[in-house]
C-alpha cells in the first residue's frame, strides 16, 4: 500500500478524557472505584516531528534505561550537520560510525532499514500517516526491522493521540488489570483483548488508568 500525495480523505481521531472518564465509569464498577481514586485522565500526547525520527527514538530506546538510551540518541543526531538526521544521512553513513555512538549492531540494522523503508514510502510521512486507521498503521510500521506491534501502539497513543489503543502484552496493563480486577493475578493477552471490549471506544484511556493502578496500592498515579 504506497502513500498517495493527493489523498484528501481524513480519519477523525479525537481523545476526550471527560468522555472517556464517563465511558469507563459506567462500564465497571471497578474502574469507577479507580478513576475516583486515580483522579482525571492526564494523559499527555507529544507533538510527533516525523514517523521516522520518532521510530529512531523508539529503536534507540529498546532495552535501556531512559538515561542511557538519551545518552546514546544524543549522541547519534550529533554526528550529522546541525543535528538534523535523515533517512538519506543516515543510509549514507558507515555502520561503524553509528555504533561510535554506543548503538549496538543490531539497532544499527534496524536503523538503517528504517531509513530504507522511510524512503521507500513504506514508512509513510506525516500527513498520511494522519489519513490511516490504526490498524493500518500498525501493519506499516511493523514492517520495519526492530519494530513491533508495541513500539506502534506506544506511538499510536503518545504521538498521535489514538483514543483507542488497546496494548494487550504490555505488562504495566497486564498488572494493572490483574491488580484492579482479578485479585492478582495476571491476565492472558487473549482475556484482556476480550475484556477490553467493553471500554471501547476509549481503551487508550483505559490502558492509561491501569498503568497509574500498577504505581501504588491506593492507585494514586503520576500523570
Amino acid at each position: 500500500m504506497g502513500s498517495n500525495p493527493t489523498l484528501s480523505v481524513s480519519v477523525t481521531h479525537s481523545f476526550d478524557p471527560q468522555a472517556a472518564e464517563r465511558h469507563l465509569a459506567a462500564a465497571d464498577a471497578k474502574f469507577a472505584a479507580l478513576i475516583a481514586r486515580v483522579g482525571p485522565c492526564r494523559l499527555q500526547v507529544e507533538q510527533l516531528a516525523s514517523p521516522f525520527a520518532a521510530l529512531v527514538e523508539s529503536i534507540v530506546y529498546q532495552q535501556l534505561t531512559g538515561k542511557a538510551a538519551k545518552t546514546i540518541h544524543d549522541r547519534l543526531v550529533a554526528l550529522f550537520p546541525a543535528r538534523r538526521l535523515t533517512p538519506q544521512r543516515l543510509l549514507a553513513t558507515h555502520s561503524r560510525r553509528l555504533r561510535s555512538s554506543g548503538l549496538s549492531r543490531a539497532k544499527v540494522l534496524a536503523l538503517k532499514d528504517l531509513a530504507a523503508k522511510t524512503l521507500a514510502g513504506i514508512v509513510p510521512p506525516m500527513r498520511t500517516l494522519h489519513a490511516m486507521d490504526d490498524e493500518e498503521i500498525v501493519a506499516r510500521l511493523t514492517a520495519v526491522r526492530g519494530v513491533g506491534r508495541w513500539t506502534v501502539e506506544m506511538l499510536l497513543i503518545f504521538r498521535l493521540g489514538r483514543p483507542d489503543v488497546w496494548p494487550v502484552t504490555d505488562y504495566g496493563v497486564r498488572k494493572g488489570y490483574a491488580r484492579v480486577f482479578s485479585r492478582g493475578r495476571l491476565p492472558s493477552p487473549k482475556l484482556l483483548l476480550r475484556r477490553g471490549e467493553r471500554w471501547r471506544p476509549y481503551r487508550s484511556a483505559a490502558a492509561w488508568y491501569l498503568w497509574r493502578a500498577v504505581e501504588s496500592p491506593a492507585g494514586r498515579g503520576r500523570a
